[in-house]
């Protein structure tokens, strides 16, 4: 099938994410590549994992988990190590993402599927990128939002991180923000990181923080409070996010960011080998992933992209910002290409 770019879901259409069709989400731990990992599941049926990103949870897919179980499929959200309820990690290179691509494999095994579909955000679309390289066998499809996959880079991703800002942070954390600055007051940190990256911040807010570096230690004091919050991010999703943060702290969350070049040592397949499954893209159109990121190469390495979908006036937060759109696409790849 030929690949379809598309600017927005047709508004004809209706959302598949009422609160009507709710299901239970229950909450436990399994063991999975020598740590036990925090997991939330709902339905029954084909096994659909949702990985998420930075600064997230399994929380941020809240609004995807009851849709995909009333369209009859099994959902699980685990938090990622390091993160929420999941066991940090023994030895930092445990958070690189061939290792983390390795959790969702053992996930797998946890619950008795041979193969899933994986869908993932940010880094958590980095990791089942990964995942489909290093365990193709046990990926049925692949729905990335916000990073499309990136050919591996003719140098450490640390030194083209250099090259492409060279005026921008120093730091390999993201935007140079430091752990200590995010855990001085999560519920601060959250608020501003959340909404400095959406569609709902002014427009030239996002070139700026990427491309400006900001003093030392003050990354987000160039984040504006918001007036008011977003309508996709209400006060008690807010206070989720801050509550977790303020218990567990940033290590582990930042632990990919320390191990940015390990893979490009330890396993140059990534990057190389392709994706032959059937994947889906979705990204917003003011989100620095899609703003300073290239689709093309994801087009020529991956021969089963079905669609392309860029959402206007959306940021960085896909899932939480649309919900109803990005289910609808969602539900559509599924039902096209898992024979539900």
């Amino acid at each position: 099938m030929a690949n379809e770019v598309a600017n927005a879901v047709p508004p004809a259409r209706a959302h598949r994410s009422s609160p009507a069709a709710r299901e239970a989400v229950t909450r436990r731990r399994i063991q999975t590549n020598g740590i036990g990992m925090h997991v939330a599941e709902t339905g029954s049926g084909p096994l659909v994992v949702l990985l998420h990103g930075f600064p997230e949870l399994w929380y941020s897919w809240r609004h995807q988990l009851p849709a995909l179980a009333a369209a009859g499929y099994r959902a699980v959200a685990p938090d990622l190590r390091g993160y929420g309820g999941t066991d940090a990690s023994a030895a930092d290179e445990g958070y690189a993402p061939s290792n983390m691509a390795a959790d969702v494999a053992g996930l797998l095994d946890a619950f008795g599927a041979e193969t899933a579909v994986l869908v993932g955000h940010d880094w958590g679309a980095n990791i089942a990128w990964a995942c489909a390289e290093l365990f193709p066998e046990r990926v049925a499809g692949l729905v990335a939002l916000s990073v499309p996959y990136r050919p591996r880079p003719p140098a450490p991703p640390s030194e083209m991180l250099r090259q492409f800002a060279p005026s921008g942070p120093a730091s390999s954390y993201p935007l140079g923000v430091t752990e200590a600055e995010l855990e001085a007051d999560p519920l601060r940190s959250m608020r501003r990181f959340l909404y400095a990256l959406s569609g709902d911040a002014p427009p030239g807010l996002v070139p700026r923080l990427f491309q400006e570096r900001a003093p030392s230690g003050h990354v987000l004091d160039s984040m504006p409070e918001p007036g008011r919050l977003p309508g996709w991010l209400g006060e008690e999703d807010l206070d989720e996010y801050a509550r977790t943060y303020a218990r567990t702290g940033f290590r582990g969350p930042l632990g990919v960011y320390r191990n940015l070049d390990r893979d490009w040592h330890e396993h140059p397949e990534i990057g190389t080998a392709g994706v032959p499954q059937p994947t889906l893209f979705i990204g917003g159109r003011r989100d620095p992933a899609v703003l300073f990121g290239k689709l093309e190469p994801m087009e020529a390495a991956v021969p089963n992209l079905r669609r392309i979908v860029l959402l206007p006036n959306c940021g960085h937060w896909t899932q939480q910002e649309r919900p109803g759109d990005v289910n609808d696409e969602l539900l559509d790849f599924l039902g096209r290409d898992q024979g539900s």
